[in-house]
């Protein structure tokens, strides 16, 4: 099993001063994490404000910024409406990067993700397909994205029985990645790593460790993950 980071997500330095922000710290958070054993990052580059953007210059940076310093570290971006809940704008910020990511979320869930995701493709950008509840994990067994995408993100608010539920309608081959949110983010982990299922831990889901501290960042996540699940095998991306 394995272990993609999540960097920040929507979260800022009064939920935890450890949240990194500008390219910069994106860039360090990377080298650290990959160190502490994860396979590929998933961020939410900053702009005005300090809020998450599809700009292309904030994105441009932050990845550009990853790739100098961790050159074989897989990056992936969101595109959650909560970012713009225009999916016609989502789909166009895509061709405007410069410097693009290897993959990017695309929560089934959302108005509009087909046409997100087929300019994500159009792109040449690869696709982690996030599923919320069963219905979602429906919609793309129907959809004619099911086999085009990278790994499909099962992500539950509640435990693992909620995981397991979406899995089970996942499309058939499909790899499979799981991760929870806040208080029940290890009960998710450690049943995907009792099932060979790969995961994904940072700040943007989690603020403390299996014991209950508080972690002291993404690094020490990623490292708590990796213990957890077993980790210890490149994992293919």
């Amino acid at each position: 099993m394995a272990v993609e980071a999540c960097l920040n997500g929507g979260r800022t330095r009064a939920e935890h001063p450890g949240v990194p922000l500008a390219p910069a710290e994106l860039a360090a958070d990377a080298v650290a994490v990959q160190a502490a054993g994860a396979f590929a990052v998933h961020l939410h580059p900053r702009g005005r404000g300090g809020l998450p953007t599809l700009d292309a210059k904030e994105c441009d940076a932050a990845v550009s910024a990853i790739r100098a310093a961790a050159p074989r570290l897989p990056i992936g971006l969101s595109t959650s409406a909560a970012i713009d809940p225009d999916p016609f704008a989502r789909a166009a910020a895509m061709t405007a990067w410069r410097h693009r990511p290897d993959f990017v979320s695309v929560n089934v869930n959302e108005l509009g993700w087909m046409g997100v995701a087929r300019a994500a493709l159009h792109a040449g950008i690869a696709i982690e397909a996030g599923l919320a509840v069963p219905a979602d994990a429906e919609a793309l067994r129907g959809s004619s994205f099911a086999h085009q995408i990278l790994r499909v993100v099962v992500a539950v608010d509640g435990g693992a029985d909620g995981a397991q539920a979406i899995a089970e309608l996942t499309p058939e081959g499909v790899p499979q990645l799981w991760h929870g949110k806040g208080d029940r983010t290890w009960e998710v982990i450690s049943a995907a790593g009792a099932a060979g299922i790969d995961v994904r831990v940072g700040l943007e889901d989690v603020l403390v460790l299996p014991d209950g501290r508080t972690a002291a960042d993404n690094a020490e996540l990623v490292a708590a993950a990796s213990a957890l699940v077993g980790d210890g095998r490149p994992h293919p991306f």
